[in-house]
């Protein structure tokens, strides 16, 4: 028996590793504006946004994700259990980077508390690993009874009168049932642009996994066409903005969980060319395999603000759904390979933070 829980305990560890690379290939990057068309084309060149792709002809997953589908959740959060202890203290994953990024962004926490903490990441990671397996076999209604969705109104009647929306989101909780349960509430098209895997079997199997109600997949060098073809389709383009920009010159530095931080200005720039109205998805767990989102307002229609202060407002939501739930974000990603240089750190002393004004919400 021995031989064989641990052989199943190997294959999710590395399911799990494969998961979170895979997760952290979707920031979003936008080089300055100069004219529309110029700003668009280089957003679709470099984002890289969470996927959701459509499904194209209900393509079953390949036969051990149905095999491991139809274990009971229980059986599979068990097998997660052992995963996240693998993970923690036989093969340890990255945990000098998660014990260094929890120990700098919460001070304030005891030892006791930090290794609590890190216990709760692998654990809570691991069980998001199984139930994206799981969720290929779960119907709509149950993707419905075990995600609940606040505040959708407000995008669906911005929707319902002919509006598009801009949705950005962060690596919290189970993003991946963010994508299903959205697919399934809006009522719209669903559209994210994402960069392709190098590896084409988990692209495929990925896709497989994620694709099952509808949503539509926008290949990143093809964001701009798709969006001067598409202009008359309502619809909600969904990103994931909260990794580090690596590949790009345009970012918006704040402080950001105790550090100097790097953001994307990718859903920015994006609302400032296509004047949509910007909404923040939060995701929350309510309790083991049961979660909750809710819409915030970040930007009105064609509204003016600020330099910066869309992506400032941005990264403190993130943060503040961070320190609501430090387990449930992705601590083992390398988030501050970045380091703000001297010239940004004098421009930033010159000029007053966007801070304040960030945290106040939009305007009405």
């Amino acid at each position: 028996m021995w031989p064989v829980i641990a052989l199943v305990s190997w294959f999710f560890l590395g399911l799990v590793v494969l998961l979170l690379r895979h997760a952290l290939r979707s920031p979003i990057s936008v080089v300055p504006l100069r004219a529309s068309a110029e700003a668009l084309k280089a957003a679709a060149s470099e984002a890289l946004i969470s996927p959701v792709p459509r499904p194209s002809a209900a393509v079953p997953p390949i036969w051990w994700v149905r095999v491991l589908a139809r274990i009971p959740l229980i059986a599979l959060y068990g097998a997660a259990h052992l995963v996240a202890w693998m993970a923690y203290r036989v093969v340890p994953y990255r945990k000098e980077l998660v014990r260094t990024s929890l120990a700098t962004t919460f001070p304030e926490l005891s030892e006791r508390e930090l290794r609590a903490v890190r216990r709760q990441y692998y654990l809570r990671f691991a069980q998001m690993a199984v139930e994206l397996i799981k969720a290929s076999a779960f119907s709509p209604a149950e993707i419905r009874r075990r995600v609940r969705i606040v505040n959708l109104e407000e995008p669906q009647a911005l929707l319902a009168q002919g509006k598009s929306v801009l949705l950005v989101a962060a690596h919290q909780s189970n993003w991946e049932w963010m994508l299903l349960a959205l697919s399934l509430e809006l009522g719209y098209p669903l559209d994210a642009a994402y960069k392709p895997l190098a590896n084409d079997w988990a692209e495929r199997e990925m896709k497989k996994l994620r694709t099952r109600f509808g949503s539509r997949l926008v290949p990143a060098k093809e964001l701009l066409a798709d969006i001067l073809r598409r202009h008359g389709v309502v619809r909600a383009i969904a990103m994931v903005a909260d990794q580090e920009p690596t590949t790009s010159e345009r970012r918006h530095w704040t402080r950001f969980l105790n550090r100097d931080t790097a953001f994307y200005m990718g859903p920015e720039e994006i609302a400032r060319v296509t004047r949509l109205p910007v909404f923040f998805i939060a995701m929350r767990r309510r309790a083991r395999g049961f979660y909750e989102m809710e819409f915030e307002r970040l930007a009105a229609a064609g509204g003016e603000m600020p330099h910066g202060t869309l992506t400032e407002r941005y990264a403190r939501l993130v943060e503040a759904q961070i320190r609501a739930a430090p387990p449930d974000w992705l601590w083992s990603h390398k988030r501050w390979k970045l380091k703000k240089s001297l010239y940004q750190s004098r421009r930033n002393e010159n000029q007053p933070q966007l801070a304040s004004r960030g945290s106040a919400g939009p305007s009405p």
